[in-house]
């Protein structure tokens, strides 16, 4: 498999994918580079719909240029010490981000939403998201209000008076939850135009239309999250033979005391 930097033939090619529709997997197979290298050039370089080859190549020789001649990095920043590859992990950082961006985050929410979901433990304080980010605690701070405007954060208690900013897999949850009822809120909007506008017209139609989709993709939303989280969070279930959580071993040839004959 190819490496290094894209070319301006492949990004050629990239445009001439999208322009026939093909999926980033596809493109990607036929330059033989990873799905995530086409994904992140596309997204960082105007999106499926924006994307010019030309453009693409010179912005990315800029940002080339701008990063040799930028100043290193903060030596508090900490250190990989895991084992992983720095470089790759950047790399998939910043594909992470522009997939974010790509959805209707903010560029900087992106950015912090990424850091936290790449960490390990979770969660990071908000002088650890600028340190590692490398921006203002005030860019920090609006980012974090973003995020936990939208059930996409938690706050806990930090040491001191600091807060500790977490994301796990019940803020997935409750971020989708929280969409399904502001979903529910346009259903509710939607039907009370109805009935202001009058039953019979063409603009009541179109609001019954709508409030119609949207509170079925909002019950399915809510009940789709509902199932992923008891599939998901279940417990394992208890092999054959081993005592469940509360229930006492019996003897090989004993009847069960939940059935005794």
């Amino acid at each position: 498999m190819p490496g290094g930097r894209l070319t301006q033939q492949e990004r050629q090619q990239i445009a001439l994918g999208l322009a026939d529709g093909l999926a980033y997997a596809e493109i990607a197979r036929r330059l033989d580079r990873p799905t995530s290298t086409v994904t992140r050039e596309v997204m960082r370089n105007g999106g499926p719909t924006a994307y010019r080859a030309d453009l693409a190549h010179r912005a990315t020789e800029h940002r080339t240029q701008r990063r040799r001649q930028s100043a290193p990095r903060d030596p508090k920043a900490p250190p990989q010490t895991d084992g992983r590859d720095t470089e790759a992990v950047r790399e998939f950082e910043e594909t992470f981000t522009t997939v974010l961006m790509g959805s209707g985050m903010p560029k900087m929410m992106s950015r912090v939403m990424a850091c936290l979901c790449l960490t390990d433990s979770g969660s990071l304080t908000a002088a650890e998201l600028a340190r590692r980010l490398q921006v203002s605690p005030a860019s920090v701070s609006k980012a974090v209000a973003f995020l936990d405007s939208q059930g996409l954060v938690r706050r806990e208690a930090d040491e001191g008076r600091r807060e500790r900013y977490v994301v796990d897999d019940d803020v997935w949850y409750q971020s989708m939850m929280a969409s399904a009822r502001s979903i529910a809120q346009v259903v509710e909007i939607a039907r009370q135009g109805v009935g202001v506008l009058g039953p019979g017209s063409p603009a009541a139609a179109r609001l019954e239309n709508v409030a119609r989709f949207l509170d079925f993709v909002s019950e399915s939303t809510a009940r789709a999250a509902e199932q992923a989280r008891d599939i998901l969070h279940s417990k394992p279930e208890t092999a054959p033979g081993e005592p469940g959580p509360a229930g006492p071993k019996t003897a090989p040839g004993e009847p069960s005391p939940a059935n005794p004959l």
